[in-house]
């Protein structure tokens, strides 16, 4: 049966020939999981995010959706749109869990797996036809598994390239399929509003509408003169492939973090400098734990302060060694700040880690007078007790002398937001 508004000619029984990618999104990953863990919550509007007066929706269920909460949008434009709705955290290690067994199932299907987030991916299905059959049933298999295995619902779309395959699972969801037959998808493409392209924002379609260009059909048949003075040249080029359904990219199962980092929202504007110093503290550790999860080091470290007004400050240092060490990290850090001297209240500041490598390639020099054993060794015991016994983990916070703690202890509560896996519409 193809649910009412959908093209028969793109339902889950059409031609799969030729279309070997799968784009697999989770749906309202965040919801979804929280739902799981309270059962009692099922058919309930639920919406998952920051649960502070600044704090920003992560996710919503389909149920809460129905009254236009979406995901990025202010927690209390949320509750002012859905006031009957339950709002949770976000519960950082059932997601990572949900994330791994998620990722597992489409690794057992194919090793030819790149992810775009803790909840969606790219499969390349060729090589596992001969096993498991073809792209639109190995498609049912994971939406099978998946159900029964995760308790989680997720759609699917079979087409011959990524991009098209990212489309087709967006026009499925919920929990849906959609093939876009090889022959078809400039039938598919065509139709669908300029800014379904990737690279078309909301400033880019506007500009697009101006001239006429409403569709991708529309865009298809402009002349190139015209979108070069519109977008420019590399981005008139990059649209025009895809308005023909070009997409030469493959499925690059090896993805490596350019960078990690988490930012912090404060509920309240701060000034004291104990605060912000006891914050990105936090941070340090936070991102200090996810790049020695990840086995990277990096050499540049970065902050981002967001001032009450809402402008923004970045400052980075690069360091002569590759680092992992959230003690070190929050040193560079807090310098960083220090240099800026800023009076004014702070909204936000976040920690971030760039030039990663992997650890295991990387040398690291000892500097003069450094222990041969020492912060980096027990950071990695901390993340080996954590990950064992779960639960709060000690780490550089102990740096803070007992008062700075009692003071920055006082402060209202904080919406953490972790930035190396970005909370996505699903």
């Amino acid at each position: 049966m193809v649910p009412k508004g959908r093209d028969p000619r793109f339902g889950p029984d059409a031609d799969d020939a030729g279309c070997t990618i799968l784009h697999v999104d989770m749906d309202a990953f965040f919801a979804s999981v929280a739902v799981r863990s309270h059962p009692e919550l099922r058919g309930k509007p639920v919406v998952v995010g920051g649960v502070g007066p600044r704090g920003v929706v992560s996710s919503a269920s389909y149920e809460a959706r129905r009254f236009g909460v979406r995901s990025a949008m202010p927690t209390a434009r949320a509750r002012a749109l859905c006031p009957q709705a339950v709002f949770l955290p976000v519960d950082g290690p059932a997601i990572a869990e949900a994330s791994r067994a998620v990722m597992a199932i489409f690794r057992d299907v194919t090793p030819l797996v790149e992810p775009l987030s803790s909840d969606e991916a790219f499969l390349d299905v060729a090589g596992a036809q001969r096993l498991l059959g073809r792209p639109a049933e190995i498609a049912r298999q994971i939406r099978t598994r998946m159900l029964a295995e995760q308790e989680l619902t997720c759609s699917v779309g079979v087409a011959p390239t990524k991009f098209v395959a990212k489309l087709g699972s967006t026009r499925a969801k919920p929990d849906g399929m959609l093939v876009v037959p090889a022959g078809l998808v400039l039938d598919f493409l065509h139709p669908l509003p300029v800014d379904a392209l990737w690279g078309v924002g909301e400033r880019a379609a506007e500009t697009l509408r101006r001239l006429g260009l409403t569709t991708v059909g529309e865009l298809a048949r402009a002349p190139m003169g015209m979108l070069r003075r519109a977008v420019g040249e590399a981005s008139a080029a990059h649209l025009h492939e895809l308005s023909w359904g070009r997409d030469p990219r493959r499925v690059t199962p090896e993805h490596v973090e350019k960078s990690i980092g988490a930012e912090m929202t404060f509920d309240v504007d701060v000034a004291d400098p104990l605060v912000i110093r006891r914050s990105l503290l936090a941070l340090a550790e936070k991102v200090g734990a996810r790049v020695r999860a990840a086995g990277q080091v990096g050499r540049t470290v970065s902050i981002k302060v967001r001032l009450a007004d809402f402008r923004t400050v970045n400052r980075s240092r690069t360091v002569p060694t590759s680092t992992d060490v959230a003690r070190e990290i929050f040193e560079i850090s807090w310098g960083l700040f220090e240099a800026l001297g800023a009076s004014d209240h702070i909204r936000l500041v976040g920690v971030r880690v760039e030039g990663l490598s992997a650890a295991a390639t990387t040398s690291r020099q000892l500097s003069l007078g450094e222990p041969e054993h020492g912060w980096r060794e027990a950071e990695a015991a901390a993340d080996a007790v954590a990950a064992r016994f779960g639960g709060a983990r000690v780490g550089p916070a102990s740096l803070l002398g007992r008062t700075d703690l009692r003071r920055a202890e006082n402060h209202p509560q904080r919406t953490v937001v972790p930035l190396s896996e970005p909370p996505t519409p699903s």
